[in-house]
């Protein structure tokens, strides 16, 4: 998890060590990926971004310009190889339930309630949404989806 802090107050280290979880990350798990792919004549790559990745959020500034860079490396790389039968796409999650959201909330129900309120549909979504997403992306029933960054955000960034 981010530290949370204002921009003026976050430390390199901080900064360094949330760009590279999550955008150098994700450049060296698509190089291997790609040159994979590129031997046996194509696939899918489905990164993962967030909707930290298309909106700002107070107190969290490398994560949400780490989750950008993420949309920006799909859309370039998407670009370089989708003539050569490489689709590259991103996953945008919402507040999705998980250990880490819930530990978030220490198990407090009024914190929960309280993160819930601000969901469009009315509650987190589940894990299994996502990978329903990614299942989708990676499927040929996306075959001509190239460089889409897909929200799976319950309408979070509808408003």
């Amino acid at each position: 998890m981010a530290h949370i802090a204002p921009t003026a107050e976050s430390t390199r280290e901080e900064w360094d060590r949330v760009i590279s979880i999550n955008l150098r990350g994700v450049w060296s798990c698509m190089k291997y990926e790609l040159r994979q792919m590129l031997r046996q004549g194509g696939g899918a790559i489905v990164n993962c971004s967030s909707i930290g990745g298309v909106i700002g959020n107070p107190g969290l500034a490398a994560y949400s310009a780490a989750k950008h860079g993420v949309l920006g490396l799909t859309q370039s790389a998407a670009l370089e190889y989708a003539a050569r039968g490489i689709r590259i796409n991103a996953v945008c999650p919402g507040t999705i339930k998980t250990p880490m959201v819930q530990s978030m909330t220490g198990g407090d129900s009024k914190a929960l309630a309280e993160m819930v309120k601000d969901e469009p549909i009315g509650r987190l979504g589940e894990p299994e949404e996502i990978a329903a997403a990614v299942l989708w992306l990676s499927s040929p029933g996306a075959s001509f989806v190239v460089g889409h960054a897909l929200l799976v955000d319950g309408g979070y960034t509808a408003r």
